[in-house]
């Protein structure tokens, strides 16, 4: 008589078989509840008692600022520096841009300066002195945001810091963070919800084995944090391990998330310079970031000879009258007010999405194309540290529904309490 017909003869044969089947769920169960509680809750759920917190926040959003660091910014500096990423983005075409932008406004701004800091000058003015104040801005302005981009290129180290640029805007955005992992290994989650179905069945026939040779209750238990532990770990594994290839036979075996190198490349990259690392988001962080001191003063000094350009376009009696009635100091207040200007409208011309998508294709495509020949251990540090950091906290999770699971079973199902 076969195992499967003395099981089924046995009095309690169809309780008995529902060992691996409650098992299987129990892999599966604790392996999606492994995920759910990588990325969720987003805030910390639970009471703090005392100093001590009782609840539980997802791993990815509880260290968001480390995760950004360990994942994104560890991948991120080995692939491209900030200077290669302006250099990539061509500042001379970031400058026509930008002339492209403000050209329709230089008129209207041009009135504005003058009319706030000098009115009655600027109103008394001729019109063909106004008009040619207007055009020699117009002509002069091209070449100075030219040296202003070539200067910011040259400079672009001192100006900003990628990886607090990454670690403050990832922080703030927990679900744009969280995001940058699932869509990166999204594959190797799944694997790991789905693949508790087979190993809990698997572990769940050998204890359905081991109780119909030796039906002891502590066993069942016993046998529960094995399943919710053992599902855990040999998936977790998998994702990673064999690191590099392994040939048997026909087969190559490599850990899941490693093989995909490709398409997580492709992932990675496009979220990067899309939603992290954008044009937008480097001119932000220049104009308002730690070292925006430094840009200020490029700007400025990069836009006071506008002011000395456009007083050199009027002519004898006219270019007299102009600085002798605003006087030095008036003359100097003008040309600082032009670099306050061009700091306070910097932005603007980095509304256009088209442009900003166009040039983030241009560096992502540079940065894919490395990250895809990156060595398998350094590769793994994009993903590996949403598990790393509290895997066995997960693991032991999984362990402590099993051995619940196990009781669970030995109550209400063979009625032993």
């Amino acid at each position: 008589m076969s195992i499967v017909d003395a099981v089924l003869a046995h009095q309690d044969g169809l309780k008995i078989i529902s060992i691996p089947f409650v098992a299987a769920f129990v892999g599966w169960s604790t392996n999606w509840l492994a995920v759910r509680m990588t990325f969720y809750p987003l805030d910390f759920w639970g009471v703090h008692i005392g100093p001590l917190p009782l609840g539980w926040q997802g791993i990815i959003p509880s260290k968001a600022r480390r995760m950004a660091g360990l994942a994104v910014q560890s991948i991120l500096s080995k692939l491209i520096s900030m200077r290669e990423i302006i250099e990539v983005m061509d500042p001379r075409l970031v400058a026509e841009h930008i002339i492209e932008e403000v050209d329709p406004l230089l008129d209207a701004w041009t009135d504005e300066m003058m009319i706030a800091h000098h009115p009655v000058l600027w109103s008394n003015l001729p019109d063909p002195l106004r008009r040619m104040t207007r055009v020699r801005v117009r002509a002069k302005l091209p070449h100075l945001i030219d040296d202003l981009m070539q200067d910011i290129a040259l400079n672009v180290d001192h100006l900003v810091d990628v990886k607090t640029l990454v670690e403050d805007h990832l922080e703030k955005n927990k679900e744009l963070l969280n995001r940058v992992f699932w869509e990166c290994g999204q594959t190797e989650f799944r694997f790991l919800v789905h693949s508790g179905w087979f190993f809990g069945g698997f572990f769940g026939l050998l204890q359905m084995l081991q109780w119909f040779l030796f039906p002891v209750w502590w066993t069942l238990p016993i046998g529960g944090v094995v399943v919710g532990y053992a599902t855990n770990w040999i998936a977790l594994n998998l994702i990673f391990r064999p690191l590099n290839p392994i040939r048997l036979g026909p087969l190559r075996i490599q850990g899941l998330f490693l093989k995909r190198q490709d398409a997580v490349s492709e992932s990675f990259c496009r979220i990067m310079v899309e939603d992290i690392v954008t044009l937008r988001r480097l001119i932000e962080s220049m104009l308002q970031g730690p070292q925006s001191e430094r840009t200020a003063a490029i700007v400025r000094r990069h836009m006071r000879p506008l002011v000395d350009g456009v007083a050199g376009a009027l002519s004898g009696t006219m270019k007299l009258l102009v600085q002798t009635t605003l006087g030095p100091s008036r003359f100097a207040e003008i040309r600082e007010s032009v670099g306050d200007k061009a700091l306070a409208e910097a932005s603007l011309p980095f509304n256009n999405d088209a442009f900003a998508h166009e040039r983030a294709a241009v560096v992502g495509s540079l940065i894919q194309g490395r990250m895809q020949q990156l060595p398998a251990e350094e590769f793994q540090d994009l993903l590996r540290p949403c598990f790393k950091e509290d895997e066995m906290k997960l693991i032991l999770v999984g362990a402590a529904l099993g051995c619940m699971a196990g009781f669970a079973q030995l109550l209400l199902v063979f009625g032993v309490g």
